[in-house]
Order: structure tokens, then C-alpha cells, then sequence
């Protein structure tokens, strides 16, 4: 425990965030493994499974342009992780958290604010964060 605060710690200090330890690839995987049913390949919230939703799936193409030019990433690792559950589909979202446990990681929000999470919601954070369109 002493040497995964101190990591953590250590971590903080040399500016973790999405950008040190993140994988666009693996994050684009994830997303179709575990996001495009509801979200649809193109991320636009128009996935197969959409239409069986009771709240509509978000286009995640512009979570930074509805967000005032700054993607609301603390917003979207609750989201995934479970801490901010949305009810769409008869569970919390996510489907697939237990999937997303483990391998913890910080990383910054954009007010400086660190924010502990997975290193797969690293990845499908720096995913999302690369089809951001204005």
C-alpha cells in the first residue's frame, strides 16, 4: 500500500494526466468493444441499441465543443467508472465496469485536480478526447 502512495504521489508530481500514459489505439478498441452498441461506430449516439434507451445516448464527438471548448473529463471517467451512474438501460451505466476496474492510474482534469481511474479509462478517455470536432 505504502508503495502505490508513494507512486501515486511520485505520479502527481511529474504532471500525470492522459497524456503520459494513454494508448488511442487500444482506447479505439475498447470504445467498440464496449461503447458502439449505444453510441454507434461513429461515436454520433446513434448505436444499434439506441432506440431501446430511455435517455438517449450522447454524441461523444462533441463533448468538448458542448462543454465550453473543454472536454469534461473528470464528467466522462465518473461517467464510465460508475461514480456519476446514469440509469439508460435498466442498470447503471457502464455495462461493462467491471471491465474498466483495476490497473489505477491519476490523471488530471483540466482544472489541475487529480483523479484516480483505470488505465483502460485513460485509454478510451485519449480515444474520445481524439474525436472531438468543434
Amino acid at each position: 500500500m505504502r508503495m502505490k502512495t508513494s507512486l501515486l504521489i511520485a505520479a502527481l508530481f511529474v504532471g500525470a494526466g492522459p497524456t503520459l500514459a494513454q494508448d488511442i489505439e487500444v482506447g479505439s478498441g475498447l470504445y467498440r468493444v464496449h461503447c458502439a452498441t449505444c453510441h454507434g461506430i461513429d461515436a454520433t449516439g446513434q448505436g444499434p441499441m439506441a432506440g431501446v434507451l430511455v435517455i438517449k445516448p450522447a454524441n461523444l464527438k462533441r463533448l468538448k465543443s458542448e462543454n465550453g471548448g473543454v472536454f469534461p473529463t473528470e464528467r466522462v471517467v465518473k461517467r464510465i467508472d460508475g461514480r456519476d451512474p446514469l440509469v439508460s438501460h435498466g442498470s447503471p451505466m457502464p455495462v461493462y465496469g467491471h471491465f474498466f476496474e483495476g490497473r489505477d492510474q491519476a490523471i488530471k482534469a483540466p482544472s489541475g485536480q487529480p483523479i484516480m481511474t483505470s488505465e483502460p479509462i485513460v485509454d478510451l478517455l485519449a480515444y474520445l478526447q481524439s474525436i472531438q470536432v468543434e
